[in-house]
């Protein structure tokens, strides 16, 4: 479970300019090793080459950008690290004084074989319908400010070439539940991000129902598997995900740092 094409895709709502400020890349003779999102001014989420994990010069140079501010990767006294591989990377923060955070649960679906449709009448939704897609959200998720433009940014970025945003309605025809999944191409993980089921809407399976649908999607676009990464203190979302076919794994955990110096 790492940073992910979709992860990018998602950010990609604040426009291309903001997104292309926020990434940042280690590279060695002209090849990525490492890729961090700046996610707001307290948090990074990062990847690296699976064959680099143990890669002792790249885990200090990254352990070095992101604990001192100057170098412009995090500059809040408070920061969190989200790298969720286990490697040289992690063990040189935690010997560094950097603590783990609270836990998540990556959740994860097989897609080698069918998916039966989970009992809601699912839509892929574009620009005529997307005001659907913006309701659920926000009705989903307390406080947020997701909004017609920054679905149409998002939608404008290269990373949603290859995503599809999935509206559930219920037999009334209101837009209940709704989540954007996202492939890495064919044969390799597909993620969703976000899903949810509106506010008015909840306790009526249909949390269940969209997370069958997006893996449906993600198998019908060439994914290996479908993957999400759940709250380990929500086990109201684990419980969902587990009973659309999620497969729970071992529970993983950002990295947390405090400046002792700012309290």
């Amino acid at each position: 479970m790492q940073l992910h094409p979709g992860d990018v895709g998602f950010y990609w709502q604040f426009g291309p300019e903001v997104t292309a400020a926020a990434l940042r890349t280690w590279s060695r003779e002209g090849r990525i090793l490492g890729v961090g999102l700046i996610d707001g001014p307290d948090l990074v989420r990062l990847a690296v080459a699976p064959e680099a994990r143990q890669d002792e010069a790249l885990a200090r140079q990254m352990a070095d950008d992101v604990s001192k501010p100057e170098r412009g990767v995090l500059s809040a006294d408070k920061a969190l690290v989200e790298a969720l591989w286990e490697g040289r990377f992690r063990e040189l923060l935690l010997e560094d004084g950097w603590e783990l955070d609270e836990p998540w649960i990556p959740m994860v679906r097989d897609l080698s074989e069918p998916v039966a449709e989970g009992g809601l009448r699912i839509e892929v939704v574009g620009p005529e319908r997307v005001e659907d897609r913006v309701a659920v959200h926000r009705g989903a998720f307390a406080g947020s400010k997701f909004s017609v433009e920054r679905w149409r940014a998002m939608a404008a970025g290269t990373p949603y070439a290859d995503a599809r945003c999935l509206v559930g309605y219920d037999d009334e025809g209101e837009a209940v539940a709704a989540t954007t999944v996202w492939s890495a191409g064919a044969g390799k993980p597909g993620l969703i991000e976000p899903l949810g089921v509106h506010g008015d809407h909840q306790r009526h399976g249909y949390g269940k129902a969209i997370a069958v649908a997006a893996a449906a999607a993600l198998r019908d676009m060439g994914a290996s598997s479908a993957i999400v990464c759940a709250e380990g203190a929500n086990a109201g979302a684990v419980a969902t995900y587990r009973s659309a076919g999620y497969q729970p794994q071992p529970e993983v955990r950002d990295l947390r740092r405090i400046d002792q110096h700012s309290i």
